[in-house]
């Protein structure tokens, strides 16, 4: 199930890369609502790209799935985002997923290392 969510960007963290290879970053961003919220996202291997050129204060519309899993008797949740619209001086941008690919499936990138 794929979802969307808007706001403006808070934080953005640095790319964290791991021995295995794998790559993510996370950002966080303060929606519009009556009672504001912060949500934190993240961008997982060349998806981490999607975050270039964007600073706190930018507003973006998150497209992101949900993915969870059990690690060590614990479970986690995660905001995966695959495609931001930046709205930068008043003009939507689409970032398009990186190499024009779907949202991430469980089947196509097994566990997580984490």
């Amino acid at each position: 199930m794929q979802y969307e969510m808007a706001g403006a960007i808070k934080l953005i963290e640095d790319v964290q890369q791991f021995s295995s290879g794998f790559t993510k970053a996370c950002f966080v961003i303060t929606t519009k609502e009556r009672f504001p919220q912060d949500v934190k996202f993240e961008c997982v291997k060349e998806r981490t790209a999607l975050l270039d050129g964007l600073n706190p204060g930018d507003e973006v519309n998150v497209h992101f799935d949900i993915r969870g899993n059990e690690y060590n008797g614990n479970h986690y949740v995660n905001l995966n985002c695959w495609k931001l619209d930046a709205n930068i001086d008043g003009t939507v941008n689409e970032r398009p997923p990186a190499d024009d690919m779907p949202p991430a499936t469980e089947e196509s990138d097994g566990p997580l290392p984490f």
